[in-house]
């Protein structure tokens, strides 16, 4: 079997380069063929190899993990996964460099010398082979955050749900910056993120949404204008009378939270209140719940796949027939506010009618 996927690996830690190479090449189809020990030498080893994918460290002197891959994507741009401390300024720099244009991370186990990397190499594996098929796409900067005024709370609302995977902080960022204030819905997100890491998500999207937006504690009662992201390690169920519950049910294709689960309770809760909306990532997560959705009087939408980091969870969401609409992500958010607003006019319509 042929080695396509070429490897550069950049750690400042000559054992955790060996490490790293090793899990790697132990892979039939992965070849590491360069190494480097700061962002610097990583310049100069990715423009002479020109590899598949870098594994880049954050933390490394001369030059580090931020800058070389900020400069990487100018000069060089190659699919890149962070190989990152599971701490928070890890977290906080990991979700920075989402947004400079990393593909994917992977949070070392035990710190920044990790001696039992080993637990990472499935994923590792994974994550490198996805990033190597990935699209690298122009950045849509957010605009930094305006605080809104204070909006009245609409009598009747619709439930959204969003779900992403890889290449999903950077879209999910953008998405939520472009939604207004005063949108008539609650929105529950569903992004795969390793335990740990989705606190600071929140904070992250803060940032530059309109809408709040709070990792979920369990049994809150969902309100509208609110984003309520599903912390990693816990699916995310709707309840009748609209709370929100974490459960720890044994992962659904290999991740938890799982959109399939939060898509499917809320389809049954809201009906045609609800809108589901599946973006970029890995597997076919969020396929079977959008077709839920669309099959109890929902719509559902999914992000054009050829504007998706890695197409695979739209794609499988289009090959079921679940999404009426697949749109690109420039016009996602305007999409998503027509199809809410239409959602909710209608209901409203229904409820004079039967007046």
């Amino acid at each position: 079997m042929e080695r396509w996927c070429k490897v550069v690996v950049v750690d400042d830690s000559a054992f955790m380069r060996m490490v790293i190479a090793r899990m790697l090449n132990e892979d039939a189809e992965i070849e590491v063929i360069g190494t480097a020990s700061n962002g610097l030498e990583a310049l100069e080893v990715v423009k002479t190899l020109r590899p598949s994918v870098v594994t880049l460290d954050v933390e490394m002197p001369v030059m580090d993990g931020l800058i070389a891959l900020e400069r990487l994507m100018q000069e060089c741009p190659t699919p890149v996964v962070m190989v990152s401390a599971l701490t928070k300024g890890g977290a906080e720099v990991t979700l920075r460099a989402l947004q400079l244009g990393a593909v994917d991370f992977i949070a070392k186990p035990s710190g920044s010398i990790s001696l039992d990397a080993h637990k990472i190499r499935d994923e590792l594996v994974a994550k490198v082979k996805a990033a190597a098929r990935a699209k690298l796409r122009v950045l849509l900067t957010p605009p930094r955050r305006i605080v809104p005024t204070v909006s009245a709370v609409p009598n009747e609302w619709a439930i959204v749900v969003l779900a992403a995977s890889t290449g999903g902080p950077a879209t999910v960022r953008y998405v939520l910056s472009q939604l207004p204030p005063d949108l008539p819905a609650a929105v529950l997100l569903v992004q795969h993120m390793p335990v740990g890491f989705t606190k600071f998500f929140a904070d992250n999207l803060n940032q530059v949404s309109a809408l709040p937006v709070k990792e979920v504690q369990d049994g809150e009662v969902i309100r509208p204008q609110q984003v309520y992201l599903a912390p990693s390690g816990f699916h995310l169920l709707v309840e009748r009378g609209g709370r929100l519950r974490l459960d720890q049910s044994p992962p659904l294709h290999g991740v938890r939270p799982a959109a399939d689960k939060t898509l499917d309770s809320a389809a049954h809760i809201f009906g045609e209140r609800c809108v589901g909306c599946v973006m970029t990532g890995m597997g076919s997560d969020g396929a079977i719940g959008l077709l839920t959705v669309r099959e109890r009087g929902g719509r559902t939408l999914v992000q054009a796949p050829e504007t998706c980091t890695i197409p695979s969870m739209p794609e499988s969401a289009l090959k079921l027939g679940a999404a009426q609409e697949s749109v690109p992500l420039e016009r996602l958010p305007q999409r998503l506010t027509q199809i809410i607003r239409a959602v909710v006019g209608a209901v409203n319509l229904i409820g004079e009618r039967s007046g």
